[in-house]
């Protein structure tokens, strides 16, 4: 099992990215300023039962990977550093839209948590990040690797669900100040790129 040190290291290079906005914190925030901060907590719910998946995918392939060649497992932790790079650089350089307001439908909860579970599902970048980002934290002489990715991956939902319920409430709060600004957009854009480019060095250097 993971070290406590690692742990820590890992929930705060964990928290680092879940403040960057992806797929499901967009999908989130919009039914926060649609419908309020409990639709938006019943849409976190659905996103990160959509996460179990991921992490259990994850936890499958990366064992194999690491059954099959230590070299192949080496070479996808160097390979998630060049996506947190892609990402970053991807980020920092995408231009905002127009600032026209849009409005937006209102879901029953049922659906609100079924869509939540399949943003996240149906996402390919985020079963990519999980295959990306968890190995880097993953230790083949610490155990067998499969239980420290189901390890890590709790740890990333339950830091998900503190995230993006802490969205859903800002979003809710000042819903009518970042409908359709592209002030907004722009400004989160800058942070997520700078976040993803300090992992990528940082994990770089650790790994170094």
């Amino acid at each position: 099992m993971p070290e406590i040190s690692t742990l820590v290291v890992f929930c705060a290079a964990t928290l680092a990215l879940l403040i960057v906005p992806g797929p499901a914190v967009l999908y989130i925030v919009t039914r926060s300023v649609a419908q309020g901060t409990a639709a938006g907590l019943i849409s976190v719910v659905g996103v990160h039962v959509g996460s179990v998946v991921h992490v259990a995918a994850a936890a499958l392939g990366i064992s194999a990977l690491l059954a099959t060649s230590a070299t192949a497992f080496t070479v996808v932790k160097y390979a998630g550093v060049a996506y947190l790079v892609w990402l970053g650089v991807r980020k920092l350089m995408r231009r905002g839209g127009g600032e026209q307001a849009v409005e937006l439908p209102v879901h029953s909860k049922r659906r609100l948590f079924w869509e939540g579970v399949v943003v996240n599902v149906l996402n390919p970048k985020t079963a990519v990040f999980f295959l990306a980002f968890l190995p880097q934290f993953a230790d083949p002489s610490a155990g067998p690797i499969a239980p420290q990715i189901l390890v890590f991956g709790l740890l990333w939902i339950l830091l998900g669900m503190a995230s993006d319920g802490t969205y859903a409430m800002l979003a809710a709060a000042v819903a009518g100040r970042v409908r359709g600004s592209a002030r907004v957009r722009r400004r989160l854009d800058v942070g997520s790129g700078v976040v993803y480019l300090g992992l990528a060095a940082w994990l770089t250097t650790e790994k170094a």
